[in-house]
């Protein structure tokens, strides 16, 4: 076992058949507070608009009340789809969650949508083109740190408060190599959704990120992989209940978005090409006992070359998804 390997978390906010959304909320809120217990080393939340199957839609608020019922872990955004907001309103944003979880919160920033496009123009109609994503990201760093615009800027004398001693630490959030350049270029540190690829193209964004990095807010790189994970008590249990999420995937590449299903009424007659994006799926995942995730998260880490991980798991019923999380924690001796 890697006793350096930390163990981080990112919760979406699953919407499941049966249950109401907004109780989906509740249950991100009661897994930060468990996951803080058993020693994860951050708590990340997403942001979604319009997609059936996470209803995870306003990071910012969710992390305030993760704020209130915490006091260790940090908490985070992964990420703010930035190009909807100003970066002003954003870094007022954080720096209130700053204030109310000193040293504590990580601000994720993308560029992706996180939907469609029509309901990405609902939420910003005069959004500029992804052009402006970098120069968000620069403004945004500055308001964050109480740096000063300089002449001539429109928000040159204006500062994002409350300040105080402490401020957000910002992760450059991706999937491709766009990102991966970014935060080298800027000396951001950098976080690969893989859960998003299945695995693919993660060690070349990261080699990357690598050698394109220079010295910015950090001095070195910082890196690390969200990836999807789920351990139960027995291998057999863990495949069992992988299907919700299988099926959950698997409707996705065809267009079909909804809440999560029950492991017992996942499974269904697919097509050739959907059978063989589903052994795919398997093959990539990283299901089954304690041990037998645990071996493969560390053999992960030693390919991409990263000190920490950040899971995030899928299960219809909370318990499995509470229980998955326990299972790892103590595979790993977190404290």
């Amino acid at each position: 076992m890697n006793p350096a390997l930390k163990l981080s978390v990112l919760d979406q906010s699953v919407a499941r058949v049966g249950h109401p959304q907004d109780e989906s909320i509740r249950q991100t809120l009661a897994l930060a507070e468990h996951c803080e217990a058993l020693g994860y080393e951050r708590f990340w939340v997403s942001e979604h608009h319009a997609i059936g199957a996470i209803v995870g839609s306003a990071p910012e608020v969710l992390m305030a009340a993760i704020a209130a019922r915490t006091s260790r872990i940090r908490i985070g955004s992964a990420g703010v789809m930035l190009p909807h907001y100003t970066a002003y309103k954003v870094a007022e944003q954080f720096r209130v969650l700053d204030a109310l979880a000193p040293g504590r919160i990580d601000l994720g920033v993308g560029r992706a949508p996180g939907g469609d496009m029509r309901t990405a123009r609902l939420l910003n109609p005069h959004a500029g083109s992804a052009d402006d994503f970098p120069q968000q990201v620069i403004e945004l760093q500055a308001w964050i740190r109480g740096e000063p615009m300089p002449a001539g800027h429109p928000g040159h004398g204006v500062q994002a408060f409350p300040t105080g001693p402490t401020w957000p630490q910002i992760w450059m959030l991706g999937s491709s190599g766009y990102g991966a350049q970014l935060a080298g270029h800027l000396g951001l540190p950098y976080a690969f959704a893989s859960f998003i690829t299945d695995g693919q193209g993660a060690p070349e964004a990261l080699d990357l990120y690598r050698h394109t990095f220079r010295p910015g807010v950090l001095e070195r790189p910082q890196a690390t992989a969200c990836v999807w994970a789920l351990a139960a008590d027995t291998e057999e249990e863990a495949w069992f209940q992988f299907r919700s999420r299988e099926r959950a995937r698997i409707d996705r590449l065809t267009g079909r978005f909804g809440p999560l299903l029950p492991p017992q009424e996942a499974q269904r007659a697919y097509s050739p090409a959907e059978e063989a994006q589903a052994q795919a799926l398997r093959r990539s995942s990283l299901v089954g006992s304690a041990q037998q995730v645990r071996e493969r998260l560390e053999a992960l880490a030693a390919q991409l070359q990263v000190q920490e991980l950040v899971v995030l798991t899928w299960a219809w019923d909370p318990a499995v998804q509470r229980r998955s999380y326990e299972l790892l924690a103590d595979a790993f001796a977190l404290a």
